[in-house]
């Protein structure tokens, strides 16, 4: 036994695991506060919440994943991938990393870790105060293969659903099959196995539930990208789909915008509509499709509102995807605010233009979501100066404005207050 234990110790040194990592994928046996209705997603704005920051120093070793282009080098000047900066300054100073970035004042200017508990329990925090109903906590299966990352990807799990309890949210698990390879649709599979009957993660009060049943959602699906279709194959896709309406959960794909005539960002196979068809919610993606608020309303006279019928005739729920404003400058060096927020015009004409759709339900891209500049969390209006290096801001407005503008959003699908143009006032 002594034996076990030293290369059970060894093994754990090696991949960086913690002995509190043994004891994420167990029951949440804590406690639980009343809160939102978590037994449907109708009236629900939903928010994805990717977790997916961690930097030097935070317990998972993975450096700094998704702050810089190079995760084991200093995120800085050289090595950056995000156009917005989150407005730290709620944060206590053990939620807090410093950077190679200096603020206006000299100071270091730091960043937070999703890996950190205090931060998770923060966000749901915000959720509580601002009125968001929820999240998708995103687990993005190519991640799954490896024992460091899936264990963050369980650490994160594991204090989003403590949150969620805690403050009185729902939440509900995202698997993204983005870059999955030919035949890995599997740890997926086994992935929600594992969570199912080690943390009976379905079993919690604040797990999200439609129609009597768990809500698991998947993202990826028929998407044709610029150099080739999706890894995994259509036939693959309803094997797995197939697999998880059997643990009789409700299930929500994301899917391309030209999933119904399987045209544009969708790939044509005959196989496609099969696996629509067995679906529980449907939700395409939209980020990106379109950048003003013009635009929004012809996409929805065009294909939001024919989806929805198109839905409603295989009685399959539709969840449109609503976004603040786009942008991917040091990640891609794109053009830097290429979708403009507009002050907020443009978020609140998606919100008005899915409740015309007959929308029931709404899905915002993205919480924390700063590598694309679609975070709806609280960001500043003074980043890191100099160094070349440009972000974006909030264009002036408190920091706090897109939770109070998200949750007028859910307000005016749930009929709570009426159907304006113009956006309300946000106080």
């Amino acid at each position: 036994m002594p034996k076990l234990n030293i290369l059970f110790t060894l093994f754990c040194l090696t991949f960086g695991i913690t002995a509190t990592a043994n004891n994420l994928l167990v029951p949440y046996n804590g406690p639980s506060s009343a809160g939102v209705d978590t037994s449907t997603l109708i009236g629900k704005v939903m928010a994805g919440y990717q977790g997916w920051y961690n930097t030097e120093g935070d317990g998972a070793n993975l450096g700094w994943t998704h702050w810089a282009e190079n995760r084991r080098e200093l995120f800085g000047p050289e090595n950056v991938r995000v156009d917005l900066w989150p407005d730290v300054s709620e944060y206590d100073e053990d939620e807090l990393y410093e950077s190679g970035f200096k603020n206006e004042d000299g100071s270091a200017a730091k960043v937070f870790s999703s890996h950190n508990r205090k931060t998770v329990h923060r966000h749901f925090e915000w959720m509580k105060e601002y009125g968001i109903d929820g999240v998708f906590v995103q687990r993005f299966a190519n991640g799954l293969r490896s024992v460091s990352v899936k264990r963050h990807k369980d650490m994160v799990l594991s204090h989003a659903r403590e949150a969620a309890n805690l403050n009185g949210r729902t939440y509900a698990v995202m698997y993204d099959l983005t870059g999955v390879p030919k035949g890995d649709t599997r740890y997926v599979r086994d992935d929600w196995k594992e969570l199912r009957n080690k943390m009976k993660i379905t079993e919690d009060p604040a797990y999200l539930r439609h129609k009597g049943k768990p809500v698991i959602a998947v993202l990826g699906i028929g998407f044709r990208t610029r150099s080739r279709d999706q890894g995994f194959t259509i036939r693959e896709s309803l094997k797995l789909i197939k697999y998880l309406k059997s643990n009789k959960c409700a299930v929500m794909l994301g899917v391309p915008t030209g999933w119904r005539k399987m045209e544009k960002d969708t790939i044509s196979d005959p196989e496609f509509l099969e696996v629509i068809e067995i679906a529980d919610i449907v939700s395409p993606w939209t980020v990106g499709r379109y950048k003003n608020p013009e635009s929004v309303g012809s996409h929805a006279e065009k294909t939001w509102i024919p989806d929805y019928q198109w839905c409603s005739q295989y009685d399959i729920d539709y969840m449109p995807v609503v976004f603040p404003g786009f942008s991917c400058h040091n990640l891609k060096s794109e053009h830097l605010d290429a979708i403009p927020r507009l002050k907020g015009q443009f978020l609140w004409s998606q919100f008005v233009a899915a409740k015309h759709s007959g929308a029931k339900m709404i899905y915002v891209a993205m919480f924390d979501e700063v590598d694309e500049g679609t975070a709806i969390f609280k960001c500043t209006n003074n980043p890191p100066v100099g160094d070349g290096v440009s972000f974006l801001t909030y264009e002036g407005l408190p920091k706090d404005y897109y939770l109070k503008l998200t949750n007028l959003g859910a307000r005016m699908l749930r009929n709570e207050i009426p159907v304006t143009q113009t956006i309300p006032k946000v106080n």
